[in-house]
C-alpha cells in the first residue's frame, strides 16, 4: 500500500529511496544543528514539564498503594494503619486524633498530653459549601461572583469547553457531576447560582460514628467522582495541628511532631473542615486509576514534601524562588512609601477567646519579631540539626507573606496601586526567581496558567475585538477563581511581570502549552498550572478532573517519541491541603517543611515502577533544573543551597545530614 507521501509525489521506488535517504540525512542534520544550539545539559533530559495540582497528601492518594515486587513504600497500608479494603488496621491508633480540654491563652507549637483527650469518634465530615446542584449559564451570568462548580448538565459540551479549554472533551461532563446525595441548601436569590452550605456530609459510610483514625472517602452516594469538603491549611494553624515537641522525638520521627490535632483545629475555629482531613482514596479499589497507572509504570517519591506550612501561595513561591516572600517597601502614586504591611493585614495567632481557637487576627503577613514567630524558632532551636539557623530564615525586622494574597500586578501587567496601598495586594517583588536565572543563561522557559488569557481580557476590560466578555471570562477572579494568580510565582516578580517583553515571552495560557506540545516546540522548562476547575482541589474541583489533564499531557507526549525521550514530565501538588499524612517531615527552616505530597517522575529514564525514598520538597525542582543546566543556587539564602540527603539503610526517610533536600537525580537511571 502506498503512503500518502508516495501517492502525492508518485516517485519510482529507486528515486523514492534516494529522496528518502537525502531527506532523512537532511532531517538529521537539521536536528543536530538545533541540538547544538541548545544549552548543554548534564543528562539526556532537554525539557522539563512541571504540572502542579492542588491539595493532596501522599497518603490521601497513595495510602493503599502496593508497589511492584522488590519495591517498598511507606503509607497507610504498609504501616498497618489501614487494611487493603480501607478499614482500620492493627495500627490504626497511629492516626488517632485528639481534642484539647482547654484552649491555651497564646499561640502554641505543642500541647501536653494532660490537655488532650482522644476523640471517641471523629467529628462528622463537612461539605464545606459545595453546592448540591449545578449552575446554569444564565445563573452564572447573573451573579458570576457567587458561581463555582458543579455546572449544570444542561450546559452543552461546546460551552463547557469555554470554562476549561484544555480539558479533553470526553472529560468535560465531569464538570457537571459529583454531588449525588447531597442535601440542598437554602435557596440562593432567584436566578443566581446555587450555593453550598455548612452541613454534615452524610454521604460517607458510617459518617456519624467514624473510628478515631483515617477513613476512606467512600459511601453509597460518594463514588470516586464526587466533590468533597475542604479543610484548614494556613501557616500558623498547621504548626498547631502538627503538635511538635522534641520530647516526642524518635529515630523514625526525630522532629517529634505528633500530627494529632488536625480535625480539632478546624472544629475549634469553626471553619467547616471538621474531620475532612482524615479522608483518603483507595487506589487498590479503583480510585485515582490514572495516577496509579503512572506510579506502576514510572517512579514516584514517598518522601517528597510541601515546603512551607500553609496554603497555595507559599508553596508556589518556593517553586519559583526557593524562599519566602518579604514585604518590599512600596512608594505609591501619592508618593507615600509603605515600609511594612498595614497593621490590619498582620497576623496575630493568639486564640481569640477562651472558647475559640480562632485567631485574634487571621491575616496574611507575619513579623519575625513576635512571640509567635519566636515560638516556631524556639522549637526549631531544640532540634539537633538547628533549622532555625538555616539561611532561609525569618529575618528580624522583616515581614513575610504566609497566607494567600494576590499580586499587585494585574494579569496584563498593570499595577493595582490602591490594592497595594491598602495591603490587600502584594507589592512588586525583587526576590530572584528561577526565571531570572534561566534568562541569564538564555535557557527557554514559560509559565502556562489555565485561564490566563481570560484574566488578561478582564484586566483590559474587553477582548481585543471589542466583543463582550463571555460567561467563563466573567468567572475570572470570582469564587470560581478561574485563573490562579497566587499560583504563579512570576506574577509577583518585578523583573518578569513588570517587564512587558518578559511577560509576553514567558507568561502564557495553558492553551498555549498544548499548542506548543503539539508542535514539539516546548521550552526547556515548562510550568503548567491548571485552571481551578481542573486542578483537583477539594470542594472546588475533583481529583478525576486533574487526572484527565495529566493523562492528556502524557498521551500527547508519548505521541512524539523524540520529544518524550528527552523530556521529564513531573506531576506533583502544591501542598497537602490540610489532609493528614503518616510520613515524617523535616523542619528545614522557619517556613517548613510540611507533610508529604505525591511526586511522579515520568521519563524513559524513570520507567519501572520504582519508589524513591530520598527526602525532597519543592526546592528539589529548583535543584534538578540547576544541576541539569549548570546553574548556581538562586541566592545566598534560597533553599536550593541545602545539601542532598545522606541516606542510611536503616532509615532512608530521615537524612543523616539534616537539614537536607534532594535534587531528584536519585529517581533516574540514565544508563538504561
Amino acid at each position: 500500500m502506498k503512503t500518502p507521501f508516495q501517492q502525492q509525489f508518485k516517485l519510482k521506488p529507486f528515486a523514492l529511496a534516494l529522496f528518502s535517504a537525502f531527506f532523512a540525512g537532511q532531517a538529521a542534520a537539521d536536528f543536530a544543528q538545533a541540538a547544538s544550539s541548545q544549552p548543554q545539559t548534564a543528562t539526556p533530559i532537554k525539557h522539563v514539564i512541571i504540572l502542579i495540582g492542588e491539595n493532596r497528601t501522599f497518603d490521601n492518594i497513595y495510602g493503599t498503594y502496593v508497589p511492584r515486587k522488590g519495591q517498598s513504600v511507606a503509607n497507610l497500608l504498609s504501616k498497618g494503619i489501614v487494611n487493603a479494603d480501607g478499614t482500620p488496621g492493627p495500627n490504626a491508633s497511629m492516626a488517632a486524633q485528639a481534642q484539647l480540654k482547654n484552649i491555651p491563652s497564646s499561640f502554641f507549637i505543642s500541647q501536653p498530653a494532660s490537655n488532650k483527650v482522644p476523640y471517641k469518634t471523629l467529628p462528622v465530615p463537612n461539605t464545606s459549601y459545595v453546592p448540591s446542584q449545578g449552575a446554569t449559564l444564565k445563573e452564572i451570568a447573573a451573579a458570576p461572583g457567587s458561581a463555582s462548580l458543579p455546572l449544570s448538565p444542561s450546559i452543552s459540551v461546546k460551552n463547557l469547553q469555554l470554562f476549561s479549554p484544555v480539558l479533553p472533551s470526553t472529560a468535560l461532563p465531569l464538570l457537571t457531576t459529583g454531588v449525588k446525595g447531597m442535601t440542598a441548601c437554602p435557596a440562593a436569590p432567584a436566578g443566581t447560582p446555587p450555593q453550598g452550605c455548612y452541613e454534615d456530609d452524610t454521604r460517607y459510610s458510617n459518617y456519624a460514628a467514624l473510628p478515631n483514625t483515617v477513613f476512606p472517602i467512600k459511601g453509597k452516594n460518594l463514588p470516586y467522582d464526587s466533590f468533597t469538603g475542604d479543610q484548614v491549611h494556613r501557616f500558623y494553624h498547621m504548626w498547631e495541628q502538627s503538635d511538635c515537641n522534641v520530647q516526642n522525638a524518635t529515630k523514625q520521627n526525630p522532629s517529634g511532631c505528633l500530627n494529632d490535632l488536625y480535625p480539632y483545629v478546624g472544629v475549634a475555629r469553626n471553619d467547616g473542615s471538621t474531620s475532612n482531613a482524615m479522608g483518603f482514596y483507595n487506589v487498590q479499589q479503583g480510585d485515582a486509576p490514572i495516577l496509579k497507572k503512572l506510579a506502576d509504570q514510572y517512579t514516584i517519591s514517598d518522601n517528597y514534601h510541601q515546603p512551607v506550612m500553609g496554603g497555595t501561595f507559599v508553596q508556589h513561591q518556593m517553586i519559583g524562588t526557593g524562599d519566602g516572600m518579604p514585604w518590599t517597601p512600596y512608594t505609591n502614586q501619592s508618593n507615600v512609601t509603605l515600609s511594612a504591611p498595614p497593621i490590619n493585614k498582620q497576623v496575630d495567632p493568639t486564640p481569640s477567646s477562651s472558647t475559640s481557637i480562632g485567631f485574634t487576627a487571621d491575616k496574611a503577613w507575619t513579623s519575625c519579631d513576635t512571640s509567635w514567630a519566636k515560638a516556631v524558632l524556639d522549637y526549631e532551636a531544640t532540634l539537633p540539626w538547628q533549622p532555625n539557623n538555616s539561611p532561609t530564615t525569618c529575618t528580624p525586622g522583616q515581614y513575610y507573606l504566609i497566607n494567600n494574597v494576590e499580586p499587585g500586578y494585574l494579569a496584563n501587567g498593570a499595577i493595582a496601586d490602591a490594592g497595594i496601598t491598602s495591603g490587600s495586594l502584594v507589592p512588586p517583588s525583587s526576590v530572584r526567581t528561577i526565571g531570572d536565572a534561566l534568562n541569564e543563561k538564555s535557557i527557554s522557559w514559560a509559565y502556562y496558567g489555565g485561564g490566563y488569557n481570560y484574566a488578561v481580557n478582564v484586566a483590559n476590560g474587553l477582548p481585543n475585538n471589542g466583543t463582550p466578555l463571555n460567561t467563563a471570562e466573567y468567572m475570572v477572579g470570582t469564587s470560581g477563581d478561574y485563573y490562579c494568580d497566587i499560583c504563579n510565582p512570576f506574577s509577583y516578580a518585578k523583573s518578569i511581570m513588570g517587564n512587558p517583553a518578559q511577560r509576553k515571552a514567558h507568561i502564557k495560557d495553558a492553551t498555549d502549552f498544548f499548542n506548543d506540545l503539539s508542535k514539539g516546540n516546548l521550552p526547556a522548562v515548562s510550568y503548567l498550572k491548571p485552571d481551578s476547575f481542573t486542578d483537583g482541589h477539594p470542594a472546588s474541583s475533583k481529583l478525576n478532573l486533574f487526572e484527565a489533564l495529566v493523562d492528556k499531557v502524557y498521551t500527547q507526549l508519548q505521541s512524539n517519541p523524540t520529544l518524550f525521550n528527552e523530556t521529564l514530565f513531573i506531576v506533583t501538588w502544591d501542598e497537602g491541603g490540610g489532609y493528614w499524612d503518616s510520613g515524617f517531615f523535616q523542619p528545614v527552616d522557619f517556613f517548613g517543611d510540611g507533610p508529604r505530597i505525591p511526586l511522579i517522575a515520568i521519563s524513559p529514564y524513570t520507567a519501572g515502577g520504582n519508589v524513591d525514598h530520598t527526602y525532597g520538597d519543592h526546592a528539589s525542582l529548583l535543584k534538578f533544573i540547576e544541576r541539569n543546566w549548570g546553574l548556581q543556587p538562586l541566592t545566598a539564602r534560597s533553599r536550593d543551597n541545602l545539601p542532598n540527603p545522606v541516606q542510611k539503610a536503616a532509615n532512608p526517610y530521615v537524612p543523616a545530614n539534616m537539614p537536607a533536600v534532594g535534587d531528584l537525580f536519585s529517581m533516574f537511571s540514565f544508563n538504561q
